[in-house]
């Protein structure tokens, strides 16, 4: 009977999902391991052909471990809080629960089409107010702690309470922004509000104002992942820097763990040195400068104290807090205009813009602390409020910035370097020998960065520091649609609910817009509408997505536990995620929070580890081949590909639904959108319209997206599943093209053939020969090695390969192909379920042993060899592989059919590579 995938894969979907064969067991006798993709969101569009390569090729290897013996974890849930959701629920009016809802169910049925190993018995919904209560769990405990310097970690705040009833906080060493002491008289004598209000500099979760990225037209904060360009990057809309209260995140106390910890986890090392470089460690000095005619100061941080004496201006940040109280009249407008336009640049745009050089005087000026000297002070947007100190003491003869800086303002470059030339570039060798440096003078950055800290400590004008870029993380979104945070007001005082009132339930509300005065759509709710209500009000601010992404590989562990986020028997029996699969866009945002609430929750004894990823692969992006179409921006008539050029056109994305080999459509894409009903032509000679094209990311708004849906209907899961991890190296971008496909599915409709002939079960149990031992054993030893070093794609040539060899050596064998189909079954589940059932056997193939590789079975015992005359090759001979060469020559020449070759004559020479080829030279 033909190869029908179709039914075979409905027959065993049905069967995996009623015995629940995947399903993991706590506490299993056999070793544990734990296999995670990354947290998809759920959206409308539902999956394309990208989304499931992570999956399959984790879904390959937890099947894998399977037949190892070991108790695989591979759970499956949605992060279903989100951003998009709410707009949609912004233009429809329609609840973003609804909408959640049945996207998510268009996810899993598109996951369990393409035959996945998930166990979704323990499936998570982060908008699942089971779930979210204890997020809001998590938030609390963050809250009513702070984290300790001495210890190296956090502890409850309760202790922190009693050490300043005791003694006040003179000898407190915290993570905090709190800068004044206090005894402990004056702690006790503090009033609630005070008190409350100090407490929140030294909490791991806190309200304080920040510097965020609002956006206007979606009425809420950005992430900086979130804003591309300076606008957002979901619609597109203009970002800017803005001032407001938000709750943040303490992750800067974390810098040097989530540093030390990067050292014993295995990342690959791009994505380490992304996450250094964002945690941004450098050692330095922190010097402080008085501003002319004020009584006020200036404190930067600066790696490089060694060129002090090389300062000839200043740059604060726009948002600098003194910029307003240090600029003059004069400069007043100008100053103004600036801040405003640097407000409309994300941070990301302002660091990344290196080659345009702006900024304005304040019309104030520093006074050196060394020399007196009076310095200019300017703002520049190349200057962050939220690394270091938001100010940079500008040496231009040493820094690149600094020098275009000045450069542009002509402004004065001190030379503090000798026999260097600073006509054309800063000096930023620290092998150079200062000069012009007073006590410095004749010293490299070496060994004058040391003596430089000890002269600024001396004066009193700063110390030595150890500085990170990380900041903490802003914890605030002014959305609907996101996890409640467990907090009210009582006095304008934030406290969070008793544990019992959790969760905190998302009230209705009448619109998901904010208020008329620009308040978070939650204040729209009445009192009435929350099921929980405290204080004189609730909080209005709901959480980021990075709230419940942060440890849910924490809640599959447990996942039906009501009263605490897991059991830490739970979380002690799997521990850590074995084998972590997901995007590399990552790196920054998800993981750096991931790790830093693992660090949080194993310092509070509640977890034993705390890293929560063993392993981590990124995949790379299936990109999809874009179509275009060129319309004429005089006429608007679209231009066929070749005649683009004779006109000036707009390049415009086409379905790649309406192109066929590059030939657009012409009635399909009239139909296609409203606005070109009407649309006309200039086509090519033979009267069709050929479209350009592009491999680019796979996007909706680019129209090249390929759904797994059709190709599974028309060619199977297996297919599908085996031709995305053939593709290519699982890291590595590739362009998505069907050509190939044909090739796959006709691999495993000639593996079906050789179990099934004539629609007759023709497999037999007469004993293996020694060529199909060999395919079979060489086939076990490559896949296994390639699977033990994650390469997916390679895997499916050698069952190629080994497909082929055994139907020219006529193999019907039980015994070899029951293996085949072992070591086939993670890449091809249905098929290989199918056919191992056909053999008799029961119980299932996912649980069968993976097979051992024997060596002997690849021992040659003969070679033939191809014999040539000249180069040219004449006949093959079979010798024994135990032949010397000087025998296997004998051999030849010994033969007849070397003689017919010979004609008589003698070789003039005779040359044998062993095992591999006989050439005669006559």
């Amino acid at each position: 009977m033909p190869y029908n995938h179709q039914e075979i894969e409905q027959k065993w979907r049905q069967i995996w999902a009623e015995k629940q064969v995947f399903k993991a067991i706590d506490f299993d006798t056999k070793p544990k391991y734990y296999v995670l993709d990354m947290f998809p969101y759920p959206s409308g569009a539902g999956l394309h052909v990208g989304h499931p390569l992570g999956y399959i090729a984790s879904d390959v290897f937890a099947r894998y471990k399977r037949h190892q013996g070991y108790n695989v974890l591979h759970p499956m849930g949605y992060d279903s809080f989100g951003l998009p959701a709410e707009q949609y629920a912004i233009q429809t009016g329609q609840h973003p629960e609804i909408t959640t809802k049945n996207n998510v169910a268009r996810y899993r049925e598109q996951l369990d089409k393409i035959g996945f190993s998930f166990d979704w018995s323990r499936e998570v919904r982060t908008s699942d107010a089971a779930y979210y209560k204890h997020t809001q769990w998590i938030f609390k405990q963050l809250f009513n702690a702070y984290y300790d310097t001495k210890e190296n970690k956090a502890k409850p705040i309760d202790a922190l309470i009693e050490t300043f009833k005791k003694e006040g906080n003179a000898k407190t060493q915290a993570s905090a922004s709190f800068e004044n002491t206090f005894s402990a008289q004056e702690w006790n004598n503090y009033s609630e509000k005070e008190q409350q209000e100090i407490l929140g500099h030294y909490r791991i979760a806190y309200l304080a104002d920040t510097m965020v990225n609002w956006c206007e037209a979606l009425g809420t904060v950005l992430a900086n992942d979130e804003v591309k360009d300076g606008v957002s990057e979901r619609g597109g809309h203009p970002v800017v820097q803005k001032k407001m209260r938000q709750w943040m995140m303490r992750i800067s106390a974390y810098s040097q763990r989530l540093l030390d910890g990067l050292q014993k986890i295995d990342f690959t090392d791009s994505l380490k040195e992304q996450q250094t470089n964002w945690i941004g460690k450098s050692k330095g000095a922190s010097v402080t400068f008085n501003i002319d005619g004020y009584d006020a100061t200036i404190e930067v941080f600066t790696t490089r104290p060694d060129t002090i004496f090389g300062v000839s201006f200043m740059v604060l940040a726009p948002e600098h807090p003194l910029v307003q109280s240090i600029t003059t009249s004069n400069q007043e407008n100008e100053v103004k205009a600036y801040q405003e336009k640097a407000s409309l640049k994300s941070e990301r745009e302002r660091q990344a813009n290196v080659k345009d050089v702006s900024g304005a005087f304040t019309g104030a000026y520093a006074l050196h602390p060394f020399t007196d000297e009076k310095i200019a002070i300017y703002i520049s947007d190349y200057v962050l409020m939220g690394y270091g100190t938001g100010a940079v003491m500008a040496v231009a003869a040493g820094d690149e910035r600094d020098y275009k800086f000045a450069k542009h303002f002509n402004l004065e470059i001190k030379n503090i370097f000798k026999d260097t030339d600073l006509s054309q570039n800063a000096c930023t060798d620290k092998s150079a020998v200062l000069e012009n440096s007073d006590f410095l003078n004749g010293l490299t950055a070496k060994k004058a960065i040391g003596v430089a800290i000890q002269k600024i400590e001396e004066k009193g004008i700063g110390w030595g520091k150890t500085n990170y870029r990380l900041r903490d993380a802003v914890f605030s979104r002014q959305r609907y649609w996101g996890e409640p945070f467990p907090v009210y007001y009582k006095d304008q005082i934030a406290q969070v609910v008793e544990d019992a009132q959790l969760p905190i339930e998302l009230p209705k509300v009448d619109q998901y817009l904010p208020t008329a005065d620009g308040e978070p759509p939650l204040a729209r709710a009445k009192k009435e509408d929350w099921k929980s209500f405290y204080g004189d009000r609730m909080e209005y601010n709901t959480m980021p997505g990075w709230a419940g992404s942060s440890w849910y590989y924490l809640r599959y562990m447990d996942p039906h536990n009501n009263q605490t986020f897991a059991d830490r028997k739970n979380t002690d029996y799997w521990n850590q995620v074995d084998l972590y699969i997901g995007g590399s866009e990552h790196a920054t945002g998800h993981l750096l929070y991931a790790r830093f609430w693992c660090k949080f929750l194993y310092d509070l004894g509640y977890i034993g580890f705390d890293e929560p990823f063993k392993k981590l692969i990124n995949q790379g992006m299936i990109l999809g081949r874009s179509s275009f179409v060129y319309r004429c921006k005089d006429s608007g008539k679209f231009i066929t590909f070749s005649k683009r050029k004779e006109y000036k056109t707009a390049r415009l994305h086409v379905d790649i639904a309406l192109v066929d080999n590059d030939k657009l459509n012409l009635e399909g894409f009239k139909n296609w959108r409203a606005e070109y009903a009407k649309a006309e032509f200039v086509l090519e000679d033979d009267g069709s319209y050929l479209c350009g094209s592009e491999v680019e990311k796979m996007s909706k708004s680019k129209y090249n997206v390929q759904t797994p849906d059709e190709l599974v209907e028309k060619f199977g899961a297996d297919t599908l599943r085996c031709y995305e991890m053939f593709l290519g190296p699982l890291e590595q971008a590739k362009p998505w093209d069907v050509k190939g496909i044909n090739g796959v599915n006709n691999f495993l409709n000639k593996l079906y053939r050789l179990f099934y002939q004539e629609d007759a079960l023709c497999v037999n149990e007469a004993p293996a020969s020694k060529a199909s031992l060999k395919t079979l054993h060489k086939t076990i030893k490559k896949v296994s090695e390639d699977l033990e070093r994650h390469a997916f794609n390679t895997p499916i040539s050698a069952f190629m390969i080994a497909v082929n060899e055994l139907t020219e050596q006529k193999c019907h064998n039980k015994e070899i192909l029951k293996d085949l189909l072992v070591i086939l079954e993670p890449f091809a589940p249905f098929i290989a379920e199918e056919l191992y059932e056909s053999l008799g056997f029961q119980g299932g193939l996912h649980h069968a042993p993976w097979p051992k590789f024997n060596a002997t079975h690849l021992v040659e015992n003969e070679i033939t060899y191809p014999v040539s005359f000249n180069g040219k090759m004449r006949f093959k001979m079979t010798l024994p592989a135990s032949l010397n060469p000087k025998e296997v020559e004998e051999r030849v020449l010994g033969s007849n059919e070397a003689q017919k070759w010979l004609e008589g004559k003698t070789p003039k020479k005779m040359i044998v590579v062993p095992k591999k080829i006989v050439n005669v030279v006559i």
